[in-house]
C-alpha cells in the first residue's frame, strides 16, 4: 500500500501548476552620465585635434580611398538613436556606440602608428572622455593593435586623425545637447 501512496503524491505533485516565479529583478536605472563634463572634455578634444600638424602635409589634399571593413572603426550611424529626441528618452545604445569607438581611437593613439608623432594630451583627454561614457565602473582595457609597417604608418595615421576629427564633431553636438 505505501507504493501505492507514494505514486499518488507524486502524480498529484506532477498535476499541480508550477509555483510562481520569483519576481525579476528591477531593471538597473539608466545611468546618467556627467553630460556637462562630457561636453567640456569633447571640446577639449575637439581643440587638441585642431592643433596637431602632421609631419607631411601633402597627405592633407589628397582623397584617400579606404579598404575598411564595413563598420570598423565604429561609426555613429542614425540607428544609435543620437539624435535630440531619441537622446531625451534613451541614450544608452549611442553611449555604447560613443564607447566603442572612444575606445578605438584611444588604442589607435597608443600604437605604432602615432609613434613618430605621439599625442599624450590628446590620449589623456580620450581617456577621461571613455571614463565618464562607459557603462561600468574601472579602467576599460587597451586593445593591442597589429603592427604596422613603416611605409604605412603616415597614411594609417592621416586616415586616422581625419576620422577622429569627425568622429569629435560629432560627439560634441551629442554632448552639447546632453548638457541642456
Amino acid at each position: 500500500m505505501a507504493p501505492l501512496r507514494r505514486l499518488c503524491l507524486c502524480l498529484l505533485l506532477a498535476l499541480l501548476p508550477p509555483p510562481p516565479a520569483a519576481p525579476a529583478p528591477a531593471p538597473a536605472p539608466l545611468r546618467r552620465p556627467d553630460w556637462a563634463a562630457c561636453r567640456v572634455l569633447s571640446r577639449e578634444l575637439s581643440r587638441l585635434l585642431g592643433a596637431v600638424r602632421e609631419p607631411y602635409p601633402v597627405l592633407e589634399g589628397l582623397q584617400l580611398l579606404e579598404e575598411e571593413p564595413q563598420n570598423w572603426p565604429p561609426r555613429i550611424r542614425c540607428s544609435d538613436a543620437c539624435d535630440p529626441l531619441s537622446l531625451e528618452s534613451n541614450h544608452t545604445l549611442c553611449l555604447q556606440r560613443i564607447h566603442q569607438a572612444l575606445q578605438h581611437y584611444r588604442d589607435l593613439l597608443g600604437s605604432d602608428i602615432f609613434q613618430e608623432l605621439p599625442q599624450p594630451q590628446l590620449e589623456s583627454t580620450m581617456e577621461q572622455l571613455l571614463r565618464l561614457v562607459q557603462d561600468g565602473h574601472g579602467r576599460p582595457p587597451r586593445h593591442l593593435l597589429a603592427p604596422t609597417d613603416l611605409w604605412e604608418q603616415p597614411v594609417k595615421r592621416h586616415l586616422a586623425l581625419k576620422r577622429l576629427r569627425s568622429f569629435s564633431a560629432l560627439i560634441g553636438r551629442v554632448f552639447n545637447h546632453g548638457a541642456r
